[in-house]
């Protein structure tokens, strides 16, 4: 019997967590959570936990093409999403690959650094993501730091970040959302399209857990869109949900811990 309807789906083009706070871990949580299909294409294997990341093992770019190009072959994926790509060369692999296979909706989250520290983009790696990727996503979602590295400025308040999106949607992008999480104050997050600037606030909520914050907004969005909603619309519930899986957390290891991204079934 045929299916009475179709499932919405994502590709998420990430490193694995082996600690299964972030990356592909936390992109196929959020996915499920908005009842949304998740296939993937693993870029990395990390050997990390709550408190840090060990080891890096990157994914043969033959491997990576091939993960991508299988899936897509077969399932028809609404939204593709990026993560953690760590180098020049499969930034500019994947890059190539997305160049020619056009997705419509791409949403790149600019993963540079983990919670713990460690970098998990390369340095020369930086150049290829701003000219080779960015071109292609309908938004980019950067941390304050992350928005310092692609402007090229020093945020220190949302003011700064109007010009630092500024400089980033000149890179080519169709729109940004630079989370304000790293500044003082309530985390306000700030969109901007080329023409709108709109700002998203939620409260501050004290914990550590926040392991993988930026894989699950990113991957939220990228649901959202997979499921019909406008972009803004796509952010307020990202938005909303990220502040809810971080209010609801549970300890998880003995650092940073994971978001509760199954809050609304599992209870507090």
């Amino acid at each position: 019997m045929a299916p009475s309807h179709s499932v919405p789906a994502v590709l998420t083009i990430a490193g694995s967590d082996s600690g299964g706070g972030a990356g592909i871990q936390a992109d196929l949580k959020t996915f499920s959570a908005f009842k949304v299909y998740g296939t993937c294409a693993i870029t990395a294997v990390t050997a990390q936990n709550t408190k840090n990341v060990v080891d890096i093992h990157e994914v043969p770019i033959d491997i990576i093409i091939s993960q991508i190009s299988t899936v897509l072959e077969d399932i028809k994926v609404d939204v593709i999403k990026t993560g953690m790509l760590s180098s020049n060369t499969i930034i500019e692999s994947v890059a190539s690959y997305l160049a020619e296979t056009q997705p419509k909706t791409l949403v790149v989250d600019p993963v540079m650094v983990s919670k713990s520290g460690y970098q998990l983009l390369m340095d020369n790696a930086v150049s290829a993501l701003t000219k080779q990727l960015l071109p292609l996503a309908t938004v980019v979602t950067p941390n304050v730091p992350e928005a310092e590295v692609l402007s090229g400025i020093n945020i220190q308040s949302v003011h700064d970040s109007h010009e630092a999106a500024r400089r980033i949607i000149s890179l080519g992008s169709k729109s940004v959302i630079i989370k304000g999480g790293h500044l003082e104050g309530p985390p306000i997050d700030l969109f901007y399209d080329g023409y709108t600037f709109q700002e998203f606030s939620a409260p501050r909520i004290k914990t550590k857990n926040t392991h993988g914050t930026g894989c699950t907004f990113a991957s939220a969005i990228a649901a959202n869109l997979a499921r019909g909603e406008d972009i803004i619309k796509a952010i307020e519930k990202s938005k909303q949900y990220v502040t809810n899986a971080i209010r609801q957390t549970y300890q998880i290891g003995h650092g940073n811990g994971p978001l509760n991204h199954f809050y609304k079934w599992w209870g507090t």
